[in-house]
């Protein structure tokens, strides 16, 4: 049931909308919608509370046998019809908006709405479903289902008209499709990895629920601009909340995203910003005979800039069970999973994981409290599966009743933003320990860590960086510092072996430093022990 505040600021809402006009422009000639309505981001958070006080209702789903039969090459050919993309012909937005129908993946009716400004506030109207905005041939499984409920799923951004004739065959460079999922074009060109409204108990032992965001109100972009808002409301059995995004189109996207939660169920495991990506296998170690490509991953590391000012790198692992790791911070400056790796032969494949996006998330506001940043990996033998999951999560688990808000932004680049003046590492490798020529000793493993750049660059000939390296457990020997022999300024390398009894995870630490001075980001790291297989080649 709704308090009886909630239900008179709706109550109220719903009376000011008999007064609105109608759209002054047409947003889209040929689009239906439905009866104006007033917005305001803060009515949107008004309606997010009330959503929360009130039991939980799922979103309507089409007729779900119907639905399942659309795979993925079904849903493939539903094409969305651009002469009635929103704010396409007969506008003068900067960013036309197309939208995606529902399919095997993505199962679930989402609301779409236009906004146009108005005295006082924005004027909201309802897109409403019509089969005949999508290209549904007769034999189609999309062509079995009703008009209602909507089959609309999710949206794409198109890129900017720019005054061209020809703006139908541009394409999105942000869409939100699935869930609470959404994704957008780095400064290479490319797509790849995800973000997330919302996590909520990523990777636990229990059931991982999947907030949705279930409406979205779009406002037309002026035609010289290169930001378009969008508002979304998220709902899920545990919360609901109200989202505003600015994006911005730069040389890729900047993403500002406010965001308002109210939480019906305690919940075990708060994720805030997440960021999804997939990482099947790199240049650490790959089983023999797995896959012809050398290495293949949309990200390759974690990296994090501490409140403390420290800045980290943890290579990523496909581990062969679902590990969680927590780095305790107070106001973090921000994380990312990246693509560090942009050489083309380390990949060796057309689909260009060389130009996938590195996701930075940056902390807006006045800090983000006390929390972890925590990284979940999970076991995957395939490159279709997104394995990796990293987020926010605050001291304080959230209760029923609680609110939370949030700033931040989000960059989809080819690097990080704001990159560390030190060294980085640009490689993990690891094989047999010992030496060549001589009796391998047995459960040692050898590591290799790469570094680049930074006050590398400028140590006098002659001067070795100090290796400063630790292990949770085990023990550490035979630790060497070398240029790497390939005439490329401020690139070395460090050697260490690693001997350790049993099969528990071992977390390694590792930077360079000269005196007191540090010369490179911490390298950290979780070894899974295993043991080498030492069959032949091509057994």
């Amino acid at each position: 049931m709704l308090d009886r505040r909630s239900f008179m600021k709706l109550a109220l809402a719903a009376q000011a909308a008999a007064a609105l006009p109608a759209f002054a422009g047409t947003p889209t000639p040929g689009l239906r919608f439905g009866d104006p309505q007033p917005f305001s981001f803060d009515w949107l958070k008004a309606h997010a509370e009330a959503l929360s006080k009130a039991p939980y209702a799922p979103p309507p789903r089409p007729d779900p046998a119907t639905v399942a039969a659309i795979d993925y090459d079904a849903h493939g050919k539903l094409k969305y019809r651009q002469e009635y993309a929103l704010y396409g012909d007969g506008h003068d937005a900067a960013f036309p908006i197309t939208f995606q129908h529902v399919g095997y993946y993505f199962p679930k009716t989402v609301r779409m709405h236009a906004l146009e400004p108005n005295a006082g506030g924005a004027v909201s109207r309802e897109i409403i479903y019509d089969p005949a905005y999508f290209t549904i041939a007769p034999d189609s499984p999309a062509a079995r289902l009703a008009p209602e409920p909507s089959s609309f799923a999710g949206f794409w951004v198109m890129e900017p008209r720019d005054g061209k004739e020809d703006w139908k065959k541009a394409e999105p460079w942000v869409t939100f499709l699935g869930a609470s999922y959404f994704r957008a074009k780095g400064e290479l060109g490319q797509v790849g990895m995800s973000a997330r409204g919302i996590a909520l108990s990523p990777g636990g032992s229990g059931h991982e629920e999947f907030p949705d965001f279930v409406s979205f109100w779009f406002s037309p972009a002026p035609p010289a601009s290169r930001t378009v808002t969008v508002y979304a409301l998220l709902n899920s059995p545990s919360v609901s909340g109200a989202y505003k995004f600015d994006l911005h189109r730069t040389s890729g996207v900047v993403m500002d995203i406010e965001l308002t939660l109210f939480f019906r169920e305690a919940v075990e495991r708060l994720g805030l910003a997440p960021l999804t990506s997939m990482f099947w296998y790199g240049e650490k170690a790959k089983p023999a005979g797995i896959d012809w490509r050398p290495e293949v991953h949309d990200s390759d590391g974690l990296s994090l800039a501490t409140g403390q000012g420290e800045r980290i790198w943890r290579p990523l692992n496909n581990p062969s069970h679902i590990t969680i790791s927590s780095f305790a911070d107070e106001h973090p400056r921000g994380f990312g999973l990246l693509q560090r790796d942009r050489v083309f032969d380390h990949y060796q494949d057309g689909v260009g994981y060389e130009k996938r996006p590195s996701t930075w998330v940056e902390p807006k506001g006045n800090g983000w409290g006390k929390g972890t940043v925590q990284l979940v990996e999970i076991p995957t033998d395939d490159e279709i599966n997104d394995n990796i999951v990293v987020y926010w999560n605050p001291e304080k688990r959230p209760e029923p009743g609680d609110r939370i808000d949030l700033a931040y932004r989000i960059h989809w680049l080819a690097d990080e933003p704001y990159p560390t003046p030190l060294a980085r590492c640009v490689a993990t490798r690891f094989g047999r320990g010992g030496e060549p020529g001589t009796v391998r000793p047995y459960g040692v493993r050898k590591f290799t860590v790469e570094f680049l750049g930074g006050p590398l660059k400028d140590l006098p000939n002659g001067v070795k960086p100090e290796v400063v390296v630790w292990a949770s457990r085990g023990n550490i020997r035979s630790t060497v510092a070398e240029a790497v022999p390939d005439d490329v300024p401020g690139h070395w390398r460090t050697h260490f072996d690693l001997s350790v009894d049993g099969r528990e995870p071992v977390e390694l630490r590792l930077y360079l430093r000269a005196g007191d001075k540090v010369l490179s980001e911490t390298w950290l790291y979780q070894y899974h022990p295993f043991v080498t297989d030492a069959r032949p080649l091509g057994y």
